[in-house]
């Protein structure tokens, strides 16, 4: 049977990359929250970051520690039916527990829960809190026995409903308050922090342990870049190893997008040659570029109004760094308004200031991409107006 070299560099969303880098100091945080016991800050975390920087790697990475150490972990997506959902997960169909009935597919929540999730009906938001809590309770009460612990983690929690976060925010409450083994961990887009933080009513996570992921330095990334090649029977060096590291400007997706391209370039250009040449080097990243496009842009640009798309467009005509009066006069609007739409866009971790009165992209080839699509983002923008 013929040995198959498999390709070491995973750009899929939420796949654990071979080296997780640059996140040493949230992977110890994590830790330190675990072994610290109940209460400690890093139990309870709050994640953010612009989509392609690996929220959903480090959220992996955790659950993996979690389950090393014993603790069970759930993990969900935000989305309308949360609290529900964890509810059922946390309380399996047909076990019957502290709530004095049996679970199952069939079984109508009404007057127990607010909402509705396939299934399962309920008519009363307020009463979700004290259902959960006592399906959080029942868990627990298990795992401790077993001197184990629980792992939450809510994926896009900046799209879960207000009525499930409440949910979560008063069961979570009262977990802490009875010191029990247990942590959260939410992972989102920036405006997570802004949608509920600034909610009286999920006022938990301005307690969340604040963790906000940053591009890798790029001496991190040339160093896995060569390690991880190395560990593959290949060698990256040289104005290869150079080439590769700037084309990502240390953003994670973008790692595994040029490392995976790369690898696979020079597996079928040369397979009997152990050394990446420069112009494997070239072709893999001009493949990596075409597929940041299809994954990242796309789809951010699709999350934004049109006038968000419009400002964008404005600030693509700048090679650099571009200034927020001029922006304003492209738009044709005045500084006011344009600033409220900047305003939004450094929320989300699109734009980044650049001192007084400047904005640049902060997602990497976001303005060629822009350039390259100028035409469709306009159509697209003026077509929602």
């Amino acid at each position: 049977m013929r040995n198959v070299r498999r390709n070491p560099f995973k750009p899929t969303a939420g796949h654990t990359p071979p080296l997780l880098i640059g996140r040493d100091d949230d992977v110890d945080d994590f830790v330190e929250g675990l072994d610290n016991g109940p209460g400690a800050p890093s139990r309870l975390m709050r994640v953010t970051g612009a989509r392609g920087v690996g929220k959903t790697v480090l959220l992996s990475e955790f659950a993996s520690i979690a389950q090393e150490r014993g603790w069970e972990v759930i993990r969900e997506s935000a989305s309308k039916g949360l609290a529900a959902r964890l509810v059922t997960r946390l309380h399996p169909q047909g076990d019957k527990g502290s709530y004095g009935f049996t679970i199952s597919p069939s079984f109508n929540l009404a007057g127990v829960a607010g909402g509705s999730l396939g299934e399962f009906h309920y008519d009363s938001p307020q009463q979700m809190p004290l259902t959960l809590s006592d399906a959080l309770r029942c868990r627990l009460d298990a795992l401790e026995k077993k001197d184990a612990g629980l792992l939450i983690e809510i994926d896009e929690a900046q799209a879960a409903d207000r009525d499930d976060m409440i949910a979560i925010s008063n069961a979570a409450q009262e977990m802490n308050t009875e010191s029990r083994d247990y942590a959260f961990v939410f992972a989102g887009l920036p405006s997570m922090s802004s949608k509920w933080l600034n909610d009286e009513a999920t006022t938990f996570m301005r307690r969340a342990d604040p963790h906000v992921l940053d591009d890798v330095p790029l001496d991190d990334v040339a160093d896995a870049f060569e390690d991880t090649f190395r560990a593959s029977g290949m060698v990256l060096a040289g104005d290869a190893l150079h080439m590769a590291a700037e084309a990502t400007y240390g953003y994670p997706f973008m790692i595994q997008l040029v490392g995976y391209h790369i690898w696979r370039t020079a597996m079928r250009e040369h397979p009997d040659s152990s050394e990446v040449t420069v112009s494997d080097a070239e072709r893999g990243i001009a493949k990596a570029l075409a597929r940041l496009g299809d994954t990242v842009h796309g789809p951010e640009l699709d999350s934004l109004s049109p006038v968000d798309k419009t400002y964008l467009l404005a600030m693509a005509q700048d090679d650099g760094p571009s200034s927020t009066s001029e922006i304003a006069e492209r738009m044709g609007k005045g500084l006011s308004y344009a600033g409220t739409y900047r305003t939004r866009l450094l929320e989300a971790q699109v734009i980044e200031e650049c001192g007084y009165g400047k904005v640049d992209f902060a997602i990497p080839y976001l303005r060629e991409y822009l350039r390259e699509h100028a035409a469709f983002v306009r159509m697209s923008a003026d077509a929602s107006d």
